[in-house]
């Protein structure tokens, strides 16, 4: 098949400011190119990456972008834009699977020598999924998404797939030793992902006078070009968990995939406690922490569903509920104190993730885009 992807208009692939969806479609490409498949990527232009080069099978082509903003109007207006650029650059194809927002809505219309449209929906769907009428498919990355697409009966044109994730590498880089027990997050450093609750939490810990020793590990982007929070919030975040003391390590983010994972490899329980009810889809870190064999704490998002079992792949609190912080901080103890149980936990969730391994992502895309081209050609429009 030759298949086009299209990634947003303000990362480049390689993600080389992060991006869970750059990072995920770089690594399928790639899977889709050593299966033998003709594959090019669209992205960003960025400094130090040509416009134009092959790269293990994979074409890449990159446009000039924009920077993320605050704005979701601005943000539509820059996707309508990035699209009519994108368009003077695709190739004929057989397939577009597009990450972007606009550029589904008309895109096979305008241009249909590039082939069927199919979209992967890396944000909660806001409503724009009812404009999709000519999209042969729409990859949802959970359960949860898949319902809120499904806007009526009979809508069957959804997959669900997760979002795949180096299993193989995250599970190598194993080693927590548990003297102290690290507890981690990795992620956007921004109000949505409850960071403020955690840092909460962990004073109820530090209050505690029954626990082994413990630290509290958070790395990621707080810059609100890389979708933080900002400079001054993430600056009153450490001052005012100050008293903390050496307990606390804040690391800069980690965007080269070995050295990502085995920072998640030095954690022993992973709190991911986001409060983004309408903004999470899968939770691509918590896989990744479940393969590097962490013991998972997740708030009770929808989203997780797919990923987190409570009580058998991790530990799932309700944030909703009055005084989140103490439910929060008696389930992080529970397996800062508990080694049997924390060991068991993440070997349970470690297994389970392997169903979001890139193969086995890549043979499913595969698959079912095999399926909609062999349909395509028995019924051309």
């Amino acid at each position: 098949m030759r298949i086009t992807i299209v990634m947003g208009f303000f990362l480049p692939v390689p993600a080389a400011r992060g991006g869970a969806t750059e990072k995920t479609w770089y690594g399928l490409a790639r899977m889709f190119a050593a299966a033998g498949h003709s594959v090019t990527l669209i992205s960003r232009r960025w400094p130090g990456l040509a416009d134009s080069e092959t790269v293990d099978g994979v074409r890449h082509v990159r446009v000039a972008g924009f920077d993320h903003t605050r704005y979701l109007p601005v943000n539509l207006l820059l996707d309508l834009v990035w699209g009519l650029r994108v368009v003077r650059n695709l190739p004929a194809g057989d397939v577009v699977i597009c990450n972007t927002i606009t550029l589904p809505v008309w895109l096979r219309r305008v241009r249909p020598s590039a082939g069927l449209v199919a979209v992967m929906v890396g944000r909660a769907p806001k409503g724009q999924t009812r404009l999709y009428g000519d999209v042969a498919r729409i990859y949802a990355p959970s359960s949860s998404v898949a319902r809120q697409i499904a806007w009526k009966p009979g809508f069957g044109r959804i997959l669900v797939t997760g979002y795949p994730i180096d299993w193989l590498l995250h599970a190598g880089s194993a080693g927590q030793t548990g003297r102290p027990v690290t507890i981690g997050y990795i992620g956007r450093l921004h109000p949505e992902k409850g960071i403020e609750l955690l840092l909460r939490a962990a004073r109820i810990l530090a209050a505690r006078d029954d626990l082994p020793e413990w630290r509290l590990k958070i790395a990621g982007p707080s810059g609100a070009r890389e979708g933080g929070g900002g400079d001054a919030w993430f600056d009153a975040l450490k001052r005012e968990s100050a008293d903390l003391g050496a307990r606390i390590e804040w690391c800069p983010p980690e965007f080269d995939p070995g050295r990502l994972a085995r920072m998640y490899g030095s954690i022993d329980v992973f709190c991911y406690p986001s409060l983004a009810e309408k903004g999470e889809t899968f939770g691509v870190a918590v896989a990744e922490a479940m393969a590097a064999s962490c013991a998972v704490v997740v708030s009770g998002l929808e989203c997780f569903r797919d990923l987190v079992e409570d009580g058998r792949t991790g530990l799932v609190f309700d944030h909703r509920v009055p005084g989140p912080d103490k439910r929060l901080a008696d389930y992080i103890a529970r397996l800062v104190s508990d080694g049997s149980a924390r060991r068991e936990i993440a070997l349970r969730g470690q297994q389970h993730a392997r169903r979001f391994d890139f193969p086995e992502v890549s043979r499913q895309i595969l698959g079912d885009l095999a399926l909609l081209t062999r349909a395509e050609e028995k019924n051309p429009r």
